[in-house]
């Protein structure tokens, strides 16, 4: 097996600062959960756009609710099963004396998304990320270091479903990060991408990987069969592409808010067809205040696109291939 490839954007969601990030990867199988850990809390948004999404605690998140700040966020795999994983980060976070004092209680605030990877390997309906999962990534996570591919979330990710899962493509976690200039402002962003259509380079439009053709190499081109007529057959709910973008300029909830649905733009640019009425795409967009220096909201949305079109890229240019799923690298 070819080992994950380098980051050719050089930069990680960690070069943003104040955010710690562990994987739990399954070893039975492919599946697992990632943890995104504010040591310092964040303000953080959400958009949701796929019309079969899993969540956890993202009614909070509502610009008009009460709740402004964040400890930690979930993104796992396991479909619906997988929401347990945050119960372990609930409990990992508790244990430092973190999250929202109520009188003497503590209750970490814990937001959580999942995709959909059951039919991933063997044993798939029964394995999924639980709470000692969550516990686990948490234990795990890091300032410095952030593993790519088949990790964390994007461990069962795979693309390419619109003709069958014998015609995917083996997908994974990728993570990316902009510096504007000598500013001093970061975004970064992370996902899994675990989408029903084809991956495709934004600056090119080049399938990176996708559904691939019945015979021969290469990709059919999903789009082009659907204009084609081609019926296709993809599973309600059984997709998904889950992602996180933060930021150290400072933001409220009402502005990450904005941020997030602008971060959706990135899927746009890269995934194709998405947002469908098979897939639970969902954007996290935080905010962890650890630079004085103002920024434009717009601006900083703009760039949060950005840099989720390039962790999709980098999630399918990371992964490596698995029986029954060829990664890219694989395709030539």
């Amino acid at each position: 097996m070819a080992e994950p490839m380098n980051n050719p954007f050089h930069g990680t969601i960690l070069e943003v600062g104040g955010i710690r990030v562990g994987h739990y990867t399954d070893a039975r199988r492919p599946t697992g959960c990632t943890v995104a850990l504010f040591d310092r809390g964040a303000s953080v948004g959400v958009d949701v756009r796929g019309a079969a999404p899993g969540t956890r605690e993202t009614d909070l998140l509502n610009p008009v609710n009460t709740v402004q700040e964040v400890n930690a966020l979930v993104l796992s795999g396991g479909s619906a099963f997988g929401l347990d994983s945050a119960s372990g980060v609930m409990r990992y976070l508790r244990e430092q004396g973190r999250g929202l004092h109520i009188g003497d209680i503590i209750v970490p605030i814990v937001p959580a998304a999942i995709l959909y990877d059951l039919e991933i390997g063997k044993s798939g309906q029964t394995i999924w990320p639980d709470a000692e999962a969550g516990y686990r990534a948490c234990q795990a996570a890091s300032a410095t270091e952030l593993p790519q591919g088949n990790v964390g979330a994007g461990a069962g990710a795979v693309v390419g479903w619109l003709f069958g899962s014998q015609f995917t493509t083996k997908s994974g976690l990728g993570t990316a990060s902009i510096r504007a200039g000598d500013t001093g402002i970061v975004v970064g962003a992370v996902a899994a991408v675990n989408g029903v259509g084809d991956v495709r380079d934004p600056a090119t439009g080049k399938i990176l990987a996708g559904a691939r053709k019945a015979s021969g190499p290469g990709f059919r081109d999903s789009m082009a069969q659907i204009r084609k007529g081609y019926s296709v057959v993809a599973k309600g709910g059984a997709h998904t592409t889950l992602g996180i973008v933060a930021t150290n300029a400072a933001f409220n909830k009402v502005e990450m808010t904005k941020i997030a649905q602008m971060a959706q733009d990135g899927l746009a640019r890269t995934i194709n067809p998405t947002h469908t009425p098979w897939d639970g795409d969902t954007i996290f967009a935080a905010s962890t205040g650890t630079t004085t220096v103002r920024a434009e909201l717009g601006a900083i949305g703009a760039l949060a696109a950005e840099a989720m079109s390039m962790a999709i890229v980098q999630a399918v240019l990371s992964a490596t291939s698995i029986p029954g799923y060829p990664a890219a690298r694989d395709l030539g």
